[in-house]
């Protein structure tokens, strides 16, 4: 079976909610990290067999296939087709798998894996919400054999954290210390310059943002400690939870034959692919064991990772991670994650890949391991071999 290799990665800034992306469409955000990848790849875009994008919440600006919406506005060939799907919160993770998996079955040669998201113009659940006037207020209500199945229980990410953080016993305390830890490595890392060679900084004229606008750098433990509580009897505030932001990344996935008649450079490649599931209910958990099975099926142990990527959707779902999984706390998230630097929900996994490859990189590491929880009880992890 042929290798998938990932010859580059680019990314957006990452844009607070309200923030210096909120007036972009969508379909502009994906046109200017697939131009970007062509630009830096110096591929011609012709020979793009497919671009497959993760995007949630697809209506309005994201519908229609923003995928080929983005590579049309980008105005690149229209020969080129293009696939959104939706994993949830693993949409463009799932975008590599799909990349990586056509590729190395022989029937691609050049893919282009990515997503967008801009959640400032679409909130956060709005195709869910949308449906409330077609007579479905959720997309569980009305269904017979989930109500057999899970009741009546609350199907909620805000929910499943806190059922992690007691599950666990993770402490308010520990979710905060946590947070603290995020925005303060992010903030190091944006002075350091890290970001600087992954970031195609945004300027249409009108829109401009060259630097993630996420990291906080006055947040303190003490003001934490003031904000109530999602749940009056909970753990979860919004310091310890993700940021609403907008964003776009691409990679570009290659076959082995395509590396050599285009003669590409590859920086890495796809070295396993997981999905797993897992309760639907506690939601969050699904990393757990994605990533036990993914460092199994890999021949790997955890001392042969060198950095971690996982979605810090909420605090709990990296610390009750890192409690089963021994891999040393100083390589996971080492520049900081979702918490600091926001999460655009059908972006985030693209965003992850191209940011822990460039940490790879940077410090001469060989593997990385990236973890993603979605939504449904699911979760994705992606093992890549640094070149």
């Amino acid at each position: 079976m042929s290798q998938a290799y990932i010859v580059d990665a680019v990314r957006t800034p990452v844009g607070r909610r309200k923030g210096g992306l909120a007036g972009v469409h969508s379909a502009d955000l994906g046109a200017h990290v697939l131009n970007a990848l062509m630009d830096r790849t110096g591929i011609d875009p012709a020979a793009v067999d497919d671009v497959v994008f993760g995007c949630l919440d697809q209506i309005g600006s994201q519908s229609g296939d923003i995928a080929r919406t983005s590579w049309l506005a980008a105005g690149l060939p229209e020969n080129v087709p293009g696939v959104t799907i939706d994993r949830q919160c693993g949409s463009s993770q799932q975008a590599v798998h799909f990349a990586a998996q056509a590729v190395m079955s022989g029937l691609s040669g050049l893919v282009v894996a990515g997503g967008v998201q801009n959640m400032s113009q679409i909130p956060l659940t709005a195709a869910a919400l949308v449906g409330d006037q077609f007579g479905h207020p959720d997309p569980y209500s009305g269904s017979r054999g989930w109500r057999k199945r899970y009741g009546d229980q609350t199907v909620s990410q805000f929910h499943a954290a806190e059922l992690m953080a007691r599950h666990w016993d993770i402490s308010r305390q520990e979710l905060e210390e946590f947070a603290l830890a995020s925005h303060r490595r992010a903030a190091h890392a944006v002075d350091s310059g890290w970001f600087e060679r992954e970031i195609e900084p945004y300027d249409d004229g009108e829109h401009a943002l060259a630097v993630d606008e996420g990291p906080r750098r006055d947040t303190t433990l003490e003001s934490m400690a003031r904000l109530k509580t999602l749940d009056p009897t909970g753990r979860i505030t919004a310091a310890t939870a993700s940021q609403i932001s907008d964003g776009a990344a691409a990679l570009l996935i290659a076959s082995e034959e395509a590396v050599r008649e285009h003669g590409l450079t590859p920086r890495a490649r796809v070295h396993r692919m997981t999905v797993l599931g897992d309760d639907p209910i506690m939601m969050l958990s699904a990393p757990i064991p994605a990533t036990r099975k993914a460092l199994a099926d890999a021949g790997l142990t955890e001392d042969d990772i060198d950095a971690v990527e996982i979605n810090e959707a909420f605090a709990p779902v990296v610390l009750a991670w890192q409690r089963e999984i021994a891999i040393a706390p100083e390589r996971v998230n080492p520049v900081g994650g979702a918490i600091a630097l926001g999460h655009p929900l059908g972006a985030t996994g693209a965003r992850l890949m191209t940011t822990m490859l460039h940490h790879l990189e940077r410090t001469g590491g060989r593997y990385g391991l990236q973890a993603m929880c979605e939504g449904g009880g699911q979760a994705n992890v992606t093992i890549i071999e640094r070149l």
